[in-house]
């Protein structure tokens, strides 16, 4: 279930765990999935107010992701940053009705976000966007969590994948092929070169740019230690999932993978070399993406399982047309044995 908004009152009590006085005026919700996720000001600078429910993630583990993005900022990556809390840490608890909650605030980032259909044909964007995933999968690799502190999660710990049981019961062929997708990943080898941890959710929504066109990454909720190619073939899938299975839609989505491939590839490798054996793995993480936001689906459904009562066709056939790719263990875009100017270094 989506959790619920917090009171007024708890918000600016939270809110005072950071600012020795009130913020200016009230916090502006402005989403809640895994986390409770506000806006507000305070001496005339934009933050964002971020509550995690500790039955998600521990103080501990929150600790982590902000050690990592702290990390990332001291060595010039452009991140919507923590603020010390005003005894000094990052975290602090809060106790509700609710439940506990882990709260941070952050920096706002600046800029504003590259939404649907203008992200769709932005190649300088891409190349931007490469050279940054770049720059920060070449800082993974340098990085070391403090001693004594909770090591973030792999991938096989990202909460969908622990949740498979928000699938209704009949789709066992489904289950099946997601079980069959993780003997395939955990095969893979982890060097150092082509593992560690990631941001984990770089999308259209999870970025801003400036009116210089810097790229500002925030939401790092999912960082996570996995392999690099994941963080390339998510921003994949989410520039490729809004066309459909239709004759068109393919050819669309076919050429979006191909024009975003290349001009990424063309900045990351500018920050950060991958050898083409890991850009032939994409389609193991393309799936592994697809079954993400996939069960994602079923966090807050009805009981149909073709959300028919949506009163949302995209999402109707995207769900019918996920389940048919998962079934049928195929990526939702699989252009590597036809394109290879992006492999090519």
């Amino acid at each position: 279930m989506l959790i619920s908004p917090l009171s007024p009152e708890t918000l600016q009590s939270a809110m005072r765990l950071y600012h020795h006085d009130s913020a200016d005026g009230q916090a502006a919700f402005i989403g809640g999935s895994q986390n409770l996720v506000y806006a507000y000001a305070h001496g005339g600078r934009d933050y964002i107010l971020r509550l995690t429910p500790c039955a998600n993630r521990s103080e501990s583990l929150v600790r982590s992701e902000l050690d990592w993005i702290v990390y990332l900022a001291s060595n010039e990556i452009p991140v919507s940053a923590p603020i010390p809390a005003i005894n000094g840490g990052w975290t602090e608890v809060i106790r509700t009705a609710q439940g506990d909650y882990v709260c941070v605030s952050f920096e706002k980032a600046p800029g504003r976000q590259v939404h649907y259909p203008e992200c769709l044909q932005d190649n300088s964007l891409y190349e931007r966007l490469g050279r940054l995933t770049g720059k920060l999968h070449a800082l993974a690799r340098t990085y070391s969590p403090p001693k004594h502190a909770v090591r973030r999660h792999d991938w096989q710990r990202n909460w969908f994948l622990r949740h498979l049981d928000l699938l209704p019961a009949s789709q066992t062929v489904v289950r099946e092929s997601c079980l069959e997708l993780f003997e395939s990943i955990r095969a893979l080898p982890t060097a150092s070169q082509a593992y560690g941890i990631i941001h984990g959710d770089i999308g259209v929504g999870n970025f801003t740019v400036d009116e210089r066109g810097t790229v500002t990454l925030f939401d790092f909720d999912e960082a996570q230690y996995s392999w690099f190619v994941e963080d390339i073939a998510i921003q994949l899938y989410y520039l490729v999932y809004v066309f459909g299975d239709a004759d068109d839609g393919m050819a669309l989505r076919e050429e979006q993978a191909g024009r975003f491939m290349a001009h990424f590839m063309k900045g990351y490798r500018l920050e950060h070399d991958l050898d083409a054996y890991w850009l032939r793995r994409i389609p193991l993480f393309l799936r592994l993406r697809e079954l993400i936001v996939y069960v994602g689906s079923f966090r807050d459904w009805d009981g149909d399982e073709t959300f028919s009562g949506s009163g949302n066709p995209w999402l109707i056939d995207w769900i019918a047309e996920s389940r048919r790719r998962i079934e049928n263990r195929v990526p939702i875009v699989d252009i590597w044995t036809d394109r290879t100017d992006f492999m090519d270094k």
